[in-house]
């Protein structure tokens, strides 16, 4: 979306006051969020200082967006304000910030087709980061990856700044399915997918981990549907059945597909309620 740069501020974040108000955020995410917990329902925080809300949605510290506020360089539901202290309702939110549109978001979802040679890492050590291929203000968000993959696998990857959503996808216990292609080295042969559905026994792992799914296609190719989300789980399963993975996919995370999202390798969106309900784990 074309978001500039929010370099503007020359000092350090203010902890003493961005503390208190993540701190309240936090408290209203906990979580309006059907996929974090159904049972739980809190209502949003309604209204707020505008310089609170261009922090809020990332825009940089509290004295940087005040001078955005004060300069003029700040619409709101189309409005130039240049009062920061102007309480507004954020349902419905608009905010236009250097003439590019920002939908308020009390918390924000995110699917990111993921390339090759991109780590899920705030401070990677080989490869760019998948937060390069966002908007900055995701950055000053605390948008991280929810889950990972190796930075040589391409795919669907979940972004997010909620921490109790991020804590109950990544959780071992919600076994929600996750569909990956593997390329291997070897032919594919019967014998192999059914090793993998039996269950094959990994390094460090007390029992046998077995696939959900598996289907060959083609010589080299085959579809595995998993849901414990072990480290390398894919790559050691194959290894351990006899064969070596030599390419990796993931094209769907419980009901929701990459197709469906219609992303091209590096594009991202935002994740919406309906789609947020498809994060669920396996019937039965």
């Amino acid at each position: 979306m074309g978001l500039k740069s929010i370099n503007g501020s020359s000092g350090a974040i203010d902890l003493a006051q961005t503390s208190t108000f993540f701190r309240s955020l936090w408290k209203q995410s906990a979580v309006n969020f059907a996929v974090a917990d159904p049972s739980v329902k809190v209502s949003p925080m309604s209204k707020l200082s505008l310089d609170r809300i261009l922090q809020s949605q990332g825009f940089g510290t509290r004295k940087y967006c005040r001078a955005l506020i004060e300069d003029g360089d700040v619409a709101v539901n189309g409005t130039i304000e240049d009062n920061y202290k102007l309480t507004v309702e954020t349902d419905g939110l608009v905010l236009t910030v250097f003439d590019d549109e920002w939908v308020y978001r009390e918390r924000v979802y995110v699917a990111l087709y993921k390339p090759a040679n991109f780590e899920c890492s705030r401070k990677p050590s080989h490869h760019p980061g998948v937060l390069t291929l966002l908007p900055e203000q995701f950055t000053w968000r605390d948008v991280q990856p929810v889950g990972r993959l190796d930075h040589d696998t391409t795919g669907l990857l979940l972004m997010s700044d909620d921490g109790p959503f991020i804590h109950a996808q990544s959780s071992p216990k919600r076994h929600v399915p996750k569909v990956y292609q593997a390329t291997t080295a070897e032919p594919v042969t019967p014998e192999l997918v059914e090793q993998l559905l039996a269950g094959v026994q990994l390094h460090d792992e007390p029992a046998p981990l077995r696939a959900l799914s598996c289907v060959a296609h083609g010589e080299n190719g085959i579809e595995i549907v998993l849901e414990q989300g072990k480290y390398h789980q894919v790559k050691r399963m194959l290894a351990a059945a006899g064969n070596h993975c030599s390419a990796l996919h993931r094209s769907a995370i419980g009901g929701l597909t990459l197709e469906s999202l219609g992303l091209k390798e590096g594009e991202w969106c935002f994740l919406e309620q309906t789609q947020l309900d498809l994060l669920v784990p396996a019937q039965g």
